[in-house]
């Protein structure tokens, strides 16, 4: 298997990458997360790569970060998704993003993916759940950190709505500690208007 290429960077056609290695050129897809941070052509690149080998060819995709391929060969996992919606997911997507979406289970972030509709995107988020913070801890500890953001956000806005600071922390504590800010705020009001 080919984990890793350093070369030059010989042509750049979106999605796809020619990587000169010691005088053999790789071609490679990559998402335009990658993309965007590629040096100009002729410049020298190390890429993290993921070798797909199928029926009708050899494939190989590159990565700038190990997170990103990490993510990418969770994505390939879920039955029904293949390399080219796992690279739109992460072209539409970076890697922090998609772990906050699989945090707060957004599936509206994810069908603005082009690819992907309502069904998909729950089957995505539903895979992912346990799978994805295990593979990219570092992306999960920036979500947590994101969910508890979340929960000063919903305590602001209760207090803003005028509710006092004990009621706002007994609504929050009945909350799932990944629920967005939107739905978090809707359901302590629900929690505050039984009381």
């Amino acid at each position: 298997m080919i984990g890793r290429l350093r070369g030059t960077l010989a042509e750049k056609n979106p999605p796809q990458i020619l990587l000169d290695v010691g005088g053999v050129g790789y071609e490679l897809e990559v998402p335009m997360s990658t993309f965007y941070n590629l040096p100009a052509t002729g410049q020298p690149v190390t890429l993290h790569t993921h070798l797909a080998v199928r029926e009708d060819g050899h494939f190989l995709y590159g990565f700038g970060a190990e997170e990103e391929r990490v993510a990418f060969r969770q994505l390939l996992k879920i039955s029904g998704i293949g390399a080219r919606t796992a690279l739109a997911v992460l072209s539409g997507l970076s890697v922090n993003e998609l772990a906050q979406v699989v945090a707060s289970q957004e599936p509206g972030r994810l069908t603005k993916v082009p690819g992907i509709g309502k069904k998909t995107a729950e089957r995505l988020l539903l895979e992912l759940r346990d799978k994805l913070p295990k593979a990219l801890p570092a992306a999960h500890a920036h979500a947590a950190s994101a969910a508890a953001g979340a929960q000063g956000d919903i305590a602001n806005a209760l207090l803003a709505l005028g509710y006092n600071d004990k009621e706002a922390q007994a609504a929050l504590k009945q909350l799932p500690a990944d629920i967005g800010v939107s739905d978090g705020i809707r359901a302590a009001l629900k929690l505050l208007s039984k009381v």
